[in-house]
């Protein structure tokens, strides 16, 4: 049985987007892209895995892949402790180089929420419940 493993994000620049991601907490290895293949990963929680890999390994094996325009088709979502570390997280992320794309928020749903774009133009969504 097929089993979610790994969720994969293309980058233009492996450091920066490392870097970005490191902020959030993922742990990637102190020597980026050992082997020169331009692929890093992390460990996410019940054994996840966030991949990065970059335009010219995709284009490796999809010589006629293209970054998507126009917006996103997925987001990555972080659950902060609280909706002040969303707050801080979001103003952080923007001053690291992050692009503000919806300042932090009270849903209606119950959440406090922000969304950020990482260093490619993806989403990352920072949410905590309120109260």
């Amino acid at each position: 049985m097929a089993r979610v493993d790994a969720i994969g994000v293309v980058v233009s620049d492996l450091e920066r987007a490392v870097g970005f991601y490191r902020l959030l907490g993922l742990e990637f290895p102190d020597k980026l892209d050992a082997d020169g293949h331009g692929h890093v990963e992390a460990p996410m929680p019940g054994g996840m895995r966030l991949m990065l890999d970059t335009e010219e390994v995709v284009r490796s094996f999809a010589p006629d892949w293209t970054p998507p325009s126009g917006g996103q088709r997925t987001t990555l979502a972080f659950l902060c402790d609280s909706p002040e570390e969303v707050d801080r997280l979001y103003q952080e992320l923007v001053a690291a180089g992050g692009e503000a794309y919806r300042e932090p928020w009270d849903a209606f749903w119950g959440q406090r929420y922000a969304e950020v774009k990482d260093p490619d133009g993806n989403v990352v969504d920072l949410f905590a419940p309120l109260g």
